[in-house]
This record gives structure tokens, C-alpha cells and sequence, in this order.
């Protein structure tokens, strides 16, 4: 691995994210009231079962980033499919945030700037990915 890539600042992101996932999924899927009340100040009426569903995919994310964390530094290609995993949310939170009728000012807060910070978190793990096998060509050994 190349000596300028910052290995403890591409934990931290890591860990950031497997930390934020874990949290969200567990709330979605634990106690989807409480998300209903903390996003849009209403009680849980979801009988399209959506807000588990979110948490399920937060899970998903939880996962493949806890993964990643533990073998990246060996496997480099796990920081490019956390990316894209991280630039699948591009634009659903505004989305979310457009459609839904209510909303509390951590709602507001959390769905607004959520896109943008996954633009960050997948900009930053492509940088470090090409950075790291900038060294090997690009090309598979």
C-alpha cells in the first residue's frame, strides 16, 4: 500500500459509517416508532411496512462497511463497492424528504444533508482506491 494513503483516516470513515448504519438499522427496525417521531414528529403508522424496509437496506450497508473495515487494506476493491454502495442513497433521501408531509427539524437536518455527505464518504474511497493501485497500473496481478 503506498505510504500516502492516511490508513488510520480511511478507518475512521469506515467506522464512522459501519457506526451510523448500525444505528439507523436499528432504530428502523427495533423501534420504527420512535424513526416516525424523530424524522417527522408523528406516531408509527406504517402499513407498507417502508420504515422497516429502510432499515433492512441500512443493515445491508452496516454489513458490507463492517466488512470492508476488517479486510481492506488487503482487499482494496471492497473500498470502490462501499462507495457505490454509499452512492446508491445519491438521491432518495430528498426524495424521501420531497414527499413526505412532515417533517421535524432533525428530519430536515438528517435527509437534506445526507446525500451530499454520501457524494463525500464514495468521492473519498474511489480517491483512495485509485490512489492505492495507481502503483499496480490499474491492471489486475
Amino acid at each position: 500500500m503506498k505510504s500516502n494513503v492516511n490508513i488510520k483516516a480511511v478507518n475512521a470513515l469506515l467506522v464512522f459509517l459501519v457506526l451510523l448504519d448500525l444505528i439507523l438499522s436499528s432504530i428502523c427496525l427495533l423501534a420504527p416508532a420512535f424513526w416516525a417521531q424523530l424524522m417527522h414528529g408523528t406516531d408509527f403508522t406504517d402499513s407498507l411496512g417502508l420504515i422497516r424496509r429502510l432499515g433492512g437496506v441500512w443493515l445491508g450497508f452496516f454489513v458490507f462497511q463492517l466488512i470492508a473495515l476488517l479486510v481492506w487494506r488487503n482487499n482494496t476493491w471492497w473500498l470502490v463497492l462501499v462507495a457505490g454502495i454509499r452512492l446508491t442513497e445519491s438521491f432518495s433521501d430528498w426524495i424521501y424528504w420531497y414527499f413526505s408531509n412532515q417533517h421535524t427539524w432533525f428530519g430536515n437536518f438528517g435527509l437534506l444533508i445526507a446525500p451530499p455527505g454520501n457524494w463525500i464518504f464514495g468521492i473519498i474511497l474511489i480517491k483512495v482506491f485509485l490512489s492505492i493501485n495507481k502503483e499496480n497500473n490499474y491492471k489486475l496481478e
